[in-house]
Parts: structure tokens; C-alpha cells; sequence
């Protein structure tokens, strides 16, 4: 059975080690020990020791924003997924879109890392999405299809039982435009039946599958209300401990309607 699962993906912000910690401390307080939603916190890297830290005793996961694919080495400036099972984490996203369309990031490079995220025990949160101009051209489920089979390549079915997928539409993230919660699902729904087809039905329906772009206390329940729809994976509105808590609280609402 699958659970809901909501991740606040907090990208280079805040800019203080103290209001990281703020923030980190809000959440844990607000969540108190509920476990009917999972829930994680994806704050920038030099954060993840305090964070980790101020988690302390909390269900909460913690999650790095990228890592690379090696163990070790000559890469300045990356971090192995060694180091952030050290710092703590217990998740890890991969493949944002702002790292492959703003960096150039490969479906290639994403599925060696989530070769390695699997290997240290981290719970990977892969992303895939497409633009504008990928919508509006009616290229969607190929852009998807060809993220999936690129990014999960050599995934066996135990494995990715393990993995969560997060379906952002590149045009909606950061940019106040959300998905309709009929395009989310059709899309989802899409996911689901790939999964099906590349792995088996068991697999497709324990696959935790999030939506994530511009998703906000005002729209996170009818999102959350479609059924192949697990969660969210969160940017502007979890930099603010109270909307990413209203968004918790709605996902705990809708909990025992999904999950029945």
C-alpha cells in the first residue's frame, strides 16, 4: 500500500544557518510524532548537519538536493551519497528540472546517481517533467516515457519499490501556474500505467508518485484528491513553516480516504 508522502524542497534557500534551523524546528513542532504522512525536509547541504540536528526525535526525513555518482574522487564542489548518509539523510532528490534544463543534466547522469543513491540506502526522489513548449506541442507522455526509460534504466522491480518519482511540469514550477488537478492526473495515471508495463501492476501500484509545481495550501487537497496522486514534492510554500504545515495537515485529511 502506498502512503502519501510530502517533501519540502527548500533549493538554495534560507540564506542563514539560524533561519534554517528556525524553519527545521517550526516543522518538527508542528508535525509532532505523526506518521500517517511522511514527510521530509530538503534543505541546501551546509544545513543538512544543524538540520539533521534540530530533526532530532522526529519522524521527519531529511534530504540532500543532488549528489554525485561516484564514491569518491576528484569532483570539486559534488557530494557523495556517502556524505550524505554521514550528515544524516535519509532521502535525496534527483534530476530536477532546474538542474537538467538549467545545468544540463542527462537522464544518463541522473540513473548513475540513482544507482548510487540505492547502493548507500537512500530514498531517491526522481524528477521528471516536461516544458511549455513540450505540452503545447503535445509531447508530454513521450517527454515523460523517455525521462522514465532513461532515468530508471537497469532499475529491477525490489529496487524501485524504493524509489519515489515526482512529476513537476517544468512550466509550473516557480511560476504562480499549477497544473490542474485533471492534467496532474492525467499524467500521473500515465506514469502509472508505464510503470505497469516497464516492471509489473505490483510494482506500478506501490510506486509513491508525487506532484510537485507551484503547490500551495490553496490547492494541495484537490491535487491531493486525485487517485494516482501520492504527495508532493514542495518549493516556494515550504520556506514557510506554516503553509508547508497547512499542506502536512491537508495530506493527513486526505490520508484515510486514499490509503482505504
Amino acid at each position: 500500500m502506498r502512503s502519501l508522502f510530502i517533501a519540502g524542497n527548500w533549493k538554495m534557500n534560507p540564506a542563514t544557518l539560524e533561519a534554517a534551523v528556525a524553519l527545521a524546528e517550526a516543522v518538527k513542532a508542528g508535525v509532532g510524532q505523526a506518521t500517517e504522512v511522511r514527510v521530509a525536509v530538503c534543505p541546501p547541504s551546509v544545513f543538512l548537519l544543524a538540520v539533521d540536528a534540530a530533526l532530532a526525535g522526529s519522524p521527519i526525513g531529511l534530504g540532500g538536493q543532488n549528489m554525485h555518482w561516484k564514491p569518491d574522487g576528484a569532483y570539486t564542489g559534488e557530494l557523495s551519497g556517502a556524505m550524505l548518509n554521514d550528515a544524516g539523510c535519509t532521502h535525496v532528490i534527483l534530476g530536477h528540472s532546474e538542474r537538467r534544463h538549467g545545468l544540463g543534466e542527462t537522464d544518463a547522469q541522473v540513473n548513475a546517481k540513482l544507482q548510487a543513491a540505492l547502493g548507500v540506502g537512500l530514498i531517491p526522489i526522481v524528477c521528471i517533467g516536461e516544458t511549455r513548449e513540450e505540452r503545447e506541442a503535445g509531447k508530454t507522455t513521450d517527454v515523460v516515457s523517455t525521462q522514465l526509460r532513461g532515468s530508471l534504466a537497469g532499475i529491477s522491480s525490489e529496487q524501485m519499490a524504493g524509489v519515489v518519482l515526482a512529476y513537476e511540469p517544468v512550466w509550473a514550477i516557480g511560476t504562480g501556474l499549477t497544473a490542474t488537478p485533471a492534467q496532474a492526473q492525467e499524467v500521473h495515471a500515465f506514469i502509472r500505467g508505464w510503470l505497469a508495463s516497464a516492471f509489473d501492476e505490483a510494482t506500478a501500484s506501490r510506486v509513491v508518485v508525487q506532484y510537485g509545481g507551484s503547490v500551495k495550501p490553496e490547492n494541495v487537497t484537490e491535487l491531493l484528491g486525485c487517485p494516482d496522486i501520492d504527495g508532493s514534492l514542495v518549493g516556494g510554500a515550504s520556506l514557510k513553516a506554516s503553509d508547508f504545515l497547512t499542506i502536512i495537515k491537508a495530506a493527513q485529511g486526505v490520508a484515510p480516504s486514499k490509503l482505504a
